[in-house]
């Protein structure tokens, strides 16, 4: 342990939060890939251990480093199109991660060689191998492993609005669709988050709404700009007072519609690019806190989770209460809130 001072963890979604808080307690900077963990406990105890253990922490949404992300906080801070009254978020890139088995099959499979079975199911449930079903990453769509499409690219999408609306918790959130309740996600979601209003919100409350999987927004929400034909894959619509802003996530600087409204010399000039994981290093070497520290990471995460529960108690308003870590009108929602680990991967404020 004296001989490294900086770990990375880049595992399935269930087994950050383990590693993560055995690294903290160690006094070691810490790199976590997103989301930080698939429940709302586990999140809520990575945050208090990276400040009690006062070192530099990242959360891998790397997205937050770009030029492109970063000149759009700018433009929705600065006012360009007034106070923000609604986002819609939206991601459909195909579900290449979606398992071609799913068949609980008690005999199993046969391991492949050299591959630590059980050390790979860590804190979860004892149970066989399944070819084609966990990995290498179709692990993703097990609830017992994973947090769905929109645990895989909600800190991602979430970040820019997060960031620059000053965004806490949401007040409440609600899945309208079918959601899930067996061992698997959904394929397909459409999440309403209310949030609190800020002083960069038009109003009292400001609502975000996601989707993803088949679930496209309504194309007659949203404007595009001169040359984009079709809604792309996955992006972002900020609806101001005063005009919009379009994103598309797979890269391309924001638009500030209409365009003719915002002259090109408007936008933010002098952004320097940003290598997400350098930051992280430079942070440790030079001091200060790293672009998505867990003071920023942690909260964001906490509301992509609140969101994602929300597939499994589907069809209703659940109401959240940031400071008690609870949904407060569900007990189902609230089951979900922590997990247990199975016995001997217990760790002392965990499972």
């Amino acid at each position: 342990a004296d001989k490294f001072g900086a770990v990375s963890v880049c595992t399935p979604d269930h087994m950050p939060a383990p590693i993560g808080i055995t690294v903290l307690r160690g006094k070691k900077h810490l790199y976590l890939q997103k989301p930080m963990a698939p429940t709302l406990h586990e999140c809520r105890v990575l945050q208090h251990e990276a400040v009690k253990a006062g070192v530099v922490t990242q959360l891998g949404n790397q997205g937050r480093s770009s030029i492109e992300s970063r000149m759009t906080e700018q433009l929705i801070r600065g006012g360009a199109i007034g106070k923000i009254k609604e986002v819609i978020l939206w991601e459909n890139k195909p579900l290449s991660w979606w398992p071609k088995n799913t068949e609980l099959r008690p005999q199993g499979d046969a391991i492949p060689e050299g591959f630590d079975w059980d050390n790979w199911v860590g804190v979860r449930t004892e149970r066989p191998y399944l070819a084609q079903s966990y990995h290498p990453q179709t692990w993703r769509a097990w609830f017992d492993f994973g947090v769905g499409e929109m645990g895989d690219m909600g800190c991602h999408h979430f970040d820019t609005s997060f960031g620059a609306l000053k965004l806490t918790a949401p007040l409440k959130v609600r899945q309208l669709g079918a959601g899930s309740s067996g061992p698997l996600w959904g394929k397909t979601r459409k999440v309403e988050l209310i949030f609190p209003g800020t002083e960069y919100t038009a109003g009292d409350t400001i609502k975000l709404t996601w989707h993803d999987g088949d679930t496209r927004p309504d194309a007659s929400l949203i404007s595009l700009p001169k040359g984009v034909d079709k809604l792309p894959e996955s992006g972002t619509f900020w609806i101001g007072e005063t005009g919009s802003i379009f994103k598309n996530y797979r890269g391309g600087r924001p638009f500030v519609l209409p365009e003719e409204s915002f002259s090109a010399e408007k936008y933010p000039r002098g952004l320097k690019g940003q290598d997400h994981y350098h930051n992280w290093v430079d942070a440790i070497f030079e001091g200060g806190k790293a672009t998505s520290d867990f003071s920023h990471g942690g909260p964001l995460t906490e509301t992509v989770l609140v969101g994602a529960m929300a597939d499994r108690v589907a069809g209703e308003w659940l109401e959240w209460d940031r400071d008690k870590l609870a949904f407060t009108n569900s007990e189902a929602a609230n089951n979900l809130v922590r997990r247990d680990y199975r016995d001997g991967w217990k760790i002392e404020g965990l499972g």
